[in-house]
């Protein structure tokens, strides 16, 4: 099931938010400002962020197994997270505008917030780690909130 121990899926898991990420601290979007943004939900993403962090680098039942039916858990993990990084690239190509960064993809509203959120999740069902569900709800909440938060002032100011 899982036993407490590095865990390189975890790592590599976020090895894949953190590379683009780190990209977009220097392409951030034309009017980008985290000031307006509400204390309580960037609480909320934060605290999410370290619980996740921590879990996912603390527990070896995300790690590869034999394959079985559990395994497509895994698999549907994978599918979000490279539809993030495919997310991540159409921001990179783009003109880079809060409604580009806030933008869906595929039908997922406020892509590069809600698939890693999801792919977390997932992950957390694979690895049977039903400890780290509650993380990944918090930075759900804070995470897609603020993004929310953005497209919404975005189309204020399109409006005004």
């Amino acid at each position: 099931m899982g036993e407490l121990g590095f865990s390189y899926m975890g790592a590599l898991f976020l090895l894949a938010l953190l590379v683009p990420n780190l990209l977009w601290t220097r392409c951030r979007p034309e009017g980008y400002d985290p000031s307006g943004e509400s204390r309580l939900l960037r609480l909320l993403e934060r605290a999410g962020q370290i619980w996740i962090t921590c879990g996912a680098l603390i527990w070896r039942g995300f790690d590869w197994r034999p394959w079985t039916a559990w395994s497509w858990w895994l698999a549907a993990a994978v599918f979000l997270m490279l539809l993030y990084e495919a997310w991540w690239l159409r921001y990179f190509r783009s003109r880079r505008t809060i409604a580009d960064f806030t933008a869906g993809l595929l039908g997922v509203p406020a892509a590069g917030a809600a698939l890693p959120v999801a792919a977390f999740f997932l992950l957390g069902i694979y690895g049977r780690a039903f400890w780290l569900l509650p993380g990944v709800a918090v930075l759900g909440i804070g995470h897609i909130g603020i993004h929310l938060q953005h497209r919404r002032e975005s189309c204020g100011r399109k409006e005004a």
